[in-house]
């Protein structure tokens, strides 16, 4: 599978085999990404953690971490703080440390998005040389449309660089936002921030799955897929919804839209351990085995 892994040239010759190992880990040799996303701690406050539906072990950060452990994913995502405090009672995660994140506490009709960058990424190689946790890449968030952009896509072109000197793997949040954003899940504006993340130079571009009347959206993320070319694209799992329907959704942004994974947080963490953990596997089997949704479903239904 190595041999199948593109290294991008920014990467020196002295770390090819250190990214090429860091992308096989991440994705599982299989070249998808099953992301646990754990960084809404600071996205979405505590709406995401406690409330109606939401088992009340969400509450304790730990949570997360329990998941990431018990379960088959390909890395879970969290700011570097969390990671320092739990990380060494979960050593064997594969981590990303996510570097910048803002609250949704100021609305965009009040202002445009801003989220800056909370560390750089030599401190995250520091701080992966003395924990010896086992940090496969870094993720940022960019607000195509905000009218900050240009300072998000600069922090964001230097940290892939900067990244990729070391090894690491990238993964770009794209969400276009902003009063200028009339439609946020629209299918072109969608394209046009993944070919965005593809400028930028990152591994992965995260999105939001597009919506639009009249039009299956498998079919109309084909085009973000293409936008995005050599930069792979995996979807949002966002808000929580029906076990089954989520499944046959992910398997459809894999083998209709061309998708090379997800990124998911909320449809697993709000759940009880066992069942997230559950949950977790049997993403990870649509996504990096090939398996079928009735697979996925007897994995998450413990048949």
């Amino acid at each position: 599978m190595s041999a199948e892994v593109i290294v991008p040239l920014d990467v020196p010759g002295e770390c090819r085999h250190k990214y090429i190992d860091n992308y096989l880990k991440i994705t599982r040799d299989s070249g998808r990404l099953m992301l646990f996303a754990g960084d809404q701690k600071v996205e979405h406050l505590n709406d995401d953690f406690y409330g109606p539906g939401i088992d009340p072990q969400d509450g304790d950060p730990e949570h997360l971490f329990q998941i990431a452990a018990a379960s088959q994913v390909g890395v879970f995502a969290a700011q570097m703080g969390l990671i320092a405090r739990y990380g060494m009672d979960f050593p064997e995660v594969p981590y990303l440390v996510k570097l910048n994140s803002k609250s949704h506490l100021i609305k965009t009709s009040q202002a445009d998005p801003l989220s800056t960058q909370w560390i750089d990424v030599d401190q995250v190689v520091q701080f992966k040389e003395s924990s010896g946790l086992n940090i496969l890449g870094v993720g940022y968030t960019v607000y195509p449309g905000s009218e900050h952009e240009a300072e998000m896509f600069r922090q964001a072109a230097q940290i892939i660089y900067q990244a990729h000197r070391h090894g690491l793997v990238t993964v770009l949040w794209m969400y276009p936002r902003g009063k200028s954003v009339k439609d946020e899940k629209d299918p072109h504006l969608i394209a046009g921030a993944a070919g965005v993340a593809a400028a930028l130079g990152s591994d992965f571009a995260k999105v939001n799955y597009p919506r639009q009347d009249g039009r299956s959206s498998p079919e109309i993320l084909k085009e973000a897929v293409r936008a995005a070319g050599r930069t792979k694209v995996v979807c949002a799992g966002g808000e929580r919804q029906d076990v089954r329907g989520f499944l046959e959704t992910l398997h459809d942004q894999i083998h209709i839209s061309g998708a090379a994974g997800n990124a998911t947080g909320r449809n697993i963490h709000q759940m009880p351990l066992d069942q997230a953990v559950r949950m977790c596997n049997a993403i990870y089997a649509i996504t990096v085995n090939g398996a079928s949704v009735d697979q996925a479903w007897k994995i998450y239904s413990g048949v």
